[in-house]
C-alpha cells in the first residue's frame, strides 16, 4: 500500500498552518491530510530543513484540535497501554513494522538523509513514543496503514470526520 501523492503546499495552506501552529511551519513540501473543510491537518515536511537540519518527522500534525486530542491521550498514559499491546500482539507488531517501512518510503520520495536513515517517527517500529506523529501518519496514509495511529485517533476526542476549524480557538 502506498500513500497517495499530495499537491504542493500553497501560500494559503502555509498561512493556515502558521495560525494553527502559532509560528511558521518549516520545510513543508505538501499537505498530506486535510480537514473536511479543506484546511491542513497534516503537513508533509522535507527530511532536511532549509538550514540543513535533518528532520525525521515527515508527517507533522498541525490541526489544533487533533493535536490537543493526542496530548490529552498522552497525559492519560495511553502510550504505555498501546506499547503493552504492541509487545503482546505479534500481528499488531508486524503491522506497525510495515507502517514504519511505509513511512520511510514516503519520506524517501523527498530525499535521503543519512543522519536519519532507518528512523521514522513516533517510536516506530518497536515502541509507542509520540501519538501526534503516529496520528499524523495514520491521517496521511489512511485507515489500516498505521495501527497504533488508527487506535489513537479512535480513542481521541477529535474526529477527522467533523470540522471544528470555525470553533473559537481553532485555526481556519
Amino acid at each position: 500500500m502506498t500513500t497517495p501523492p499530495f499537491a504542493p503546499v500553497t501560500d494559503a495552506d502555509l498561512a493556515v498552518m502558521r495560525q494553527q501552529l502559532g509560528r511558521p511551519a518549516r520545510g513543508v513540501v505538501g499537505v498530506a491530510a486535510r480537514c473536511v473543510c479543506g484546511n491542513p491537518t497534516v503537513a508533509a515536511t522535507a527530511p532536511r530543513l532549509s538550514d540543513g537540519t535533518p528532520f525525521p518527522t515527515f508527517y507533522y500534525l498541525t490541526h489544533p484540535a487533533a493535536t490537543a486530542a493526542m496530548s490529552s491521550l498522552e497525559a492519560t498514559h495511553v502510550m504505555r497501554e498501546l506499547g503493552d499491546e504492541l509487545a503482546e500482539d505479534e500481528e499488531l507488531a508486524a503491522a506497525y513494522r510495515a507502517a514504519h517501512e511505509q513511512y520511510l518510503r514516503d519520506r524517501a520520495r523527498f530525499g535521503e538523509v543519512p543522519e536519519i536513515e532507518g528512523i521514522s517517527a513516533g517510536g516506530m517500529p518497536t515502541r509507542v513514543k509520540c501519538l501526534h506523529a503516529l496520528a499524523a501518519h495514520a491521517l496521511a496514509a489512511g485507515p489500516g496503514v498505521n495501527p497504533i495511529g488508527d487506535r489513537a485517533l479512535a480513542r481521541g476526542d477529535w474526529s477527522p470526520e467533523r470540522c471544528v476549524c470555525a470553533e473559537p480557538g481553532a485555526a481556519g
